[in-house]
């Protein structure tokens, strides 16, 4: 009876799996679409990749269109530092793009650091909103 059961839930689970449906979205336009980062970090998350994907949806729905994307940090830090890690994140950022089938050639980075902050303070609740990769139409 338990075993049942148990295959029971996992058939359930595999179909709410499947109908929660694909989190990648096409967007309607790629100016200013950002993805957001851990403090110190260029990692990739769940939603950022998400968000990726949906923007390299877009670019093979619209193969004229090129794209630059920017990295951003929050106030901490050296300009110096912030600069590299703003690369970091502009360059991870393109990696998704360009590993899910879009040329290299059509997107470039630059790097701000924490030159052109989104939201101006200091805090966590606005450095978060900083640490981010931004991208535009070129």
């Amino acid at each position: 009876m338990k075993i049942k059961n148990f295959a029971l839930l996992a058939g359930v689970a595999g179909l709410l799996a499947a109908c929660g449906g694909s989190a990648i979205v096409e967007p309607a336009d790629l100016n200013d679409q950002r993805v957001f980062f851990g403090f110190n970090s260029s990692e990739i998350t769940e939603d950022a990749k998400n968000n990726l994907l949906g923007q390299a949806l877009y670019m093979k729905n619209h193969e004229d269109v090129k794209i630059q994307i920017a990295g951003n940090c929050d106030e901490r830090g050296s300009t110096e530092y912030n600069l590299a890690l703003g690369a970091r994140r502009a360059n991870a950022a393109k990696n998704v793009i360009v590993n899910d089938g879009i040329d290299a050639k059509r997107i470039s980075t630059i790097s701000y650091g924490k030159e052109r902050p989104l939201v101006k303070g200091s805090g966590e609740e606005v450095w978060k909103w900083n640490r981010n990769a931004t991208t535009t139409v070129k």
